[in-house]
């Protein structure tokens, strides 16, 4: 299988997290020690390909949350790392990088009774004049001091590849399997005193849109045309915000009312 690198994705040391390569017949996607993952050039399909002895826990979770987002950009849609939960409203997502807080946030307003409806990898889709936000895996990865801080007492299963812990949901943690209509996002920035929420112009949106999408052929044009249309079509509909709050487990609760409040406004 003739195999050309065209994408890689590295841990914050810079050690190769997975390597993306086009094929002949479609997408190469290795997450060396894991996995290999073949997708169809039209992302319809999808095989796994693991190291001897993997659990089949492992494999799940890598195509649940890497391989899967990257074969749906593949076949159109768009699919941008957020997490996601339902307020009255519809749909409130937080965007960011990995680390900055999207899980912990959905956990808190998961333990709160809203339900969430993605970890890492939020669905898109637009139906009718409204932009609508799709389930994903009915699970979230958090670290061990958040896990403690939000859900004392309750077993996590540790993630295979991260220092993270897997939590599925339950009666404290409920997950939303219908789709909602997208109210809100949040793109979270800097650590901050206090909370501070201000609105994003459409153009300073789509930027952060398209940085953080999932796109397996960052080379191809025509789905780059594509999927910078649909995310300027969000930036534009969508109400958008810059979110900055404390990193501090004590102000964590303070910083879901607020977002809360602002959320239903």
């Amino acid at each position: 299988m003739a195999a050309r690198e065209i994408q890689q994705w590295t841990f914050p040391g810079g050690e190769a997290w997975a390597r993306i390569h086009r094929t002949r017949s479609g997408y190469l996607v290795r997450f060396p020690g894991w996995a290999d993952f073949a997708i169809s050039s039209d992302g319809s399909r999808a095989t796994s390909r693991p190291v001897p002895g993997l659990p089949d826990g492992t494999i799940e979770h890598i195509y649940r949350n890497q391989v899967v987002p990257l074969a749906l950009s593949r076949a159109g849609h768009l699919v941008i790392h957020a997490s996601a939960v339902e307020n009255g409203r519809g749909a409130v997502a937080f965007v960011g990088e990995s680390g900055r807080g999207k899980s912990t946030l959905a956990a808190a307003f998961a333990a709160r009774g809203h339900a969430f409806l993605c970890d890492d990898g939020l669905l898109l889709e637009a139906r009718g004049e409204r932009v609508w936000a799709v389930p994903g895996p009915d699970s979230l990865r958090l670290w061990p001091d958040s896990c403690r801080a939000l859900l004392p007492g309750r077993r996590a299963e540790p993630a295979p590849y991260s220092a993270k812990r897997h939590l599925r949901a339950g009666t404290a943690l409920t997950h939303r399997a219908t789709s909602l209509p997208l109210h809100r996002i949040y793109f979270i920035g800097a650590p901050a005193a206090r909370v501070s929420i201000r609105a994003l112009p459409p153009s300073v949106a789509l930027i952060e849109l398209v940085r953080h999408s999932f796109v397996i052929d960052v080379g191809d044009e025509g789905l780059l045309a594509s999927q910078f249309a649909g995310l300027a079509r969000i930036a534009r509909d969508a109400a958008c915000f810059r979110l900055d709050f404390p990193r501090r487990f004590a102000a964590l609760e303070a910083t879901r009312r607020a977002i809360a409040r602002h959320a239903r406004s």
